[in-house]
This record gives C-alpha cells, structure tokens and sequence, in this order.
C-alpha cells in the first residue's frame, strides 16, 4: 500500500509545479549562479597566447592534466580565471572532515551541533585559500615554463595567483549560495554543469577519431554501449537500498490507543555518492600536478617516472584511484550514518528491530548491514570508475566519456530531481493544512 507522501509524489503535475513558487525561484537562481559559471570559465588570464596554451595542453593533457581540466569544465584547458574551478575547496574540505574524525579537539566541534558546524566550514574556507594559492603558484610555473607567456614572467606569476585564489574563492562562494538558496548540492551542481556542457564536444571528438582512423568502428560501439551500460548501473545502484523494517508498539494513554506502526529505514548500497571517486580525483590531483610541473623542468629523471606510471592504465594509478575510493566510501559512510546513535534514537521513541533487542544490539546489527552494503558499493564505485580508464589507456577516449564524470552526472541527476520532489510533495503539504484551516473556520 502506498504512503501518503508516495500518493502526493504521484499525483504531482505542471500546474502543481506552477504554484511552487519557491521552488521556482530557487531554481531559477540556481540556473543563473550556473550561467555566471559558466561564462567565467571563458574569461583568459591576460598574458596567456590561447594558440600556443591550446598545443601545449595537447602535448601534455593526456594524463592527470587532463582530469584536471574535466573537474574545471575546460577552463583549465583554456586557462581561464575559472581553472581551479571547486578543487581546492573539496580538497579542504576533506582535510576538514578527516580531521573531525581523528583530532579530538575538532571532533568536539562537530558534536557542538550548528555553532560547530559554522566553526568546521570557516577552517575549510581558510585551507581553500592556502590550497588555491598553491594550486595557483604551480599553474603559473606550468604556463610560464610552456613559453606561452606574452608579458613579464614576475607580473604574470604575480597576477595569475592572485587571479586564479580569487577565481576558486568566488566558486566556493557560489556553490554555498546554490547549496542555501538553490537547489542541490552548489559544489556538486558546478563540476555537473562544467561536465555536461563538455559531454556534446567529447563525443563529437570521439566519433572524429573515428572518421579520421585514429579507432577503429568497433571499439566506438563499444564505447557507446558502455556509456549507455555505465549509466544503466548507475541509475540502479543510485537507488538501489536495504529497507530495514522497524516496528513501534501500542501504547493506550486514556481511552485511546497509540503507535502500533511499522516504517522502514532505508540504507542505500552506495550511501557516499559521488563523494569517494571526487575526494580520491582531488587528492590524486594535488602532489601528481605537482610532480608534473616538475617533472617538466627536469625534462626526466624518477619524477618524471613517477608521473609516467601515474598515467591512464598504468597499475599504479589504478591501485591509488582504488584504494582511495574504497577508503572514502567507507569513511563518509561512517560520517553520514552512525549506527550507535541511530539505535539509540530508535530506543528513546520506543522504535526496535523486529527480532532485535534495543540498544547496543541494533547497533551491532545496523553496523553489520551497512557494512556489508557499503563493500557492495565501494565495488561498485572501483568498478564504474577504473573500467573506461582502461579505454582510455588504450585509445585517446576524451575524460568526459569516463566512469567518473558518467557517475557524478546520474548522481547529481537523481540527487536533484529528488531535491525538486521534495519541494513540490512539502508544497502540496502546505497546500492542504491551509484548506484544513479554511474549512474548520
């Protein structure tokens, strides 16, 4: 039998989201913050030859460069103010989040409840700035030993740091307006947007690879059929959960009777997300750029070797990328569900696991499941990710047709389309108290 809530998400229809005005202001908000993005990432840096940034990104935006530019939305490759795009802010953010769960001082923190909270973000803002400034300082020596430079080398060093802090700054800003007056996740929705404005290109790219004899008419189709196969398993495992089935007993106050009723609590197979393959990018992408960079001005030696093996294919970026992304699962898991205090929630509402004893028990059990889900999924990430990788370590397939990009678009997708649900379902909620008034007056 359907729930109301399932009932109302059925009967939903344009003149329902015609009368959702807030909804419709958020996302109009939303599509405007998005549109300022994007043409950011089309302002240059001055004193950068385009032509000449165009060749050397070619010779040398085939490995982890090229991720890079992915994660920006094609800023980097065109090295614009926008070409940090939201890294430095997602890798403080781990920083942050790491530290809430080992330093004892930042754990109190986060246990503080909003007080704490605001105090975590403002320590991730700071670490954006120093990690932006860093990212900023290798791009700058990138460009400058590419000989692509038109002006004075200390002025563009200068002007490109602080351009580049102030571009990722603003981005930080901009997704934390999305995430509080638009609709979804800000960070998440600014490296979905730079994603998809670049799908179009990137296939027409592959398919000129294919006129041109650079791949062969088979593996295109079998490109294609794992595209649309990645996007089928995604849409699965996305929604994809283990419905637990809780239990509240009767209670009689006066005449009478209360509770008696059953809900489920849902564990999804993949509870992270897009998180643990966008943490993992970002922490890979921070000290391989800068071997890079370096590896540049050697022009050899075992940096060089370094940044070799951490290509596309090669084991060793395949062994880093999945353990990172096996840790991650599992450690945002753990931060997003804690089944110690779920249980005890459970209890202090009279709520129990059919079969199972209240308290430490359930926990135990909550724990034994997700555990044995989050594994599920964790497979599931490594899988979706390191499959095209080996693609593109054997053809010069475009990083946005890879399991990555692939993932965060069906989870942003869902993870928005669900945000928009929700507003309309608590829309006709409203709609029907203020009947309920009407009528009783």
């Amino acid at each position: 039998m359907a729930t109301q809530a399932e009932s109302l998400a059925a009967n939903m229809n344009l003149s329902v989201f015609s009368k959702a005005t807030e909804l419709k202001s958020r996302i109009l908000f939303t599509i405007l913050a998005l549109i300022v993005y994007r043409l950011g990432t089309y302002v240059p840096i001055p004193g950068v030859d385009p032509i000449s940034m165009s060749q050397l990104f070619q010779q040398h935006g085939g490995g982890i460069l090229g991720m890079f530019d992915m994660f920006s939305g094609g800023a980097f490759k065109r090295m614009t103010i926008f070409a940090l795009s939201v890294m430095p802010y997602i890798t403080a953010s781990i920083i942050v989040q790491l530290s809430s769960a080992i330093v004892p001082q930042m754990e109190a923190l986060k246990k503080e409840g909003e007080a704490g909270r605001m105090k975590l973000n403002q320590y991730s803002r700071y670490l954006t700035v120093l990690f932006a400034m860093a990212q900023s300082w290798g791009i700058a020596t990138y460009v400058l030993h590419g000989n692509v430079v038109a002006i004075d080398h200390t002025f563009f060093l200068v002007s490109t740091i602080a351009t580049l802090t102030c571009g990722a700054i603003f981005l930080m800003w901009l997704g934390e307006q999305i995430t509080a007056r638009g609709i979804g996740n800000g960070t998440s929705l600014i490296i979905y947007s730079g994603i998809v404005a670049n799908l179009p290109h990137a296939m027409a790219q592959t398919l000129e690879l294919g006129r041109t004899g650079a791949l062969s008419t088979w593996f295109i189709l079998l490109i294609i059929v794992l595209i649309f196969g990645i996007l089928a398993v995604c849409v699965f495992c996305e929604r994809a959960q283990r419905r637990i089935l809780i239990q509240y007993p009767k209670r009689q106050v006066g005449n009478k009777m209360y509770g008696g009723e059953a809900s489920h609590l849902p564990l999804k197979i993949n509870t992270s997300g897009v998180i643990p393959p966008i943490f993992a990018s970002s922490l890979l992408l921070l000290p391989i750029t800068a071997l890079s960079f370096t590896s540049m001005q050697e022009k050899g030696g075992w940096l060089a070797d370094i940044v070799a093996e951490l290509g596309h294919g090669k084991p060793l970026f395949m062994a880093l990328y999945a353990v990172m992304i096996v840790f991650f699962a599992f450690f945002y898991t753990a931060v997003v569900f804690n089944p110690v205090e779920t249980a005890d929630n459970l209890k202090k509402y009279g709520g129990f696991v059919p079969g199972i004893r209240p308290g430490k028990n359930t926990a135990e059990y909550f724990d034994y499941v997700l555990t044995r889900l989050t594994v599920l999924g964790a497979a599931y990430l490594v899988a979706i990710c390191l499959l095209p990788e080996f693609l593109m370590s054997k053809g010069a397939i475009p990083f946005y047709l890879g399991g990555t990009s692939l993932l965060i678009v069906v989870s942003v997708t869902i993870d928005t389309i669900s945000r928009v649900q929700s507003h309309l379902i608590a829309h006709q909620y409203e709609g029907l108290i203020k009947k309920s008034k009407l009528r009783t007056k």
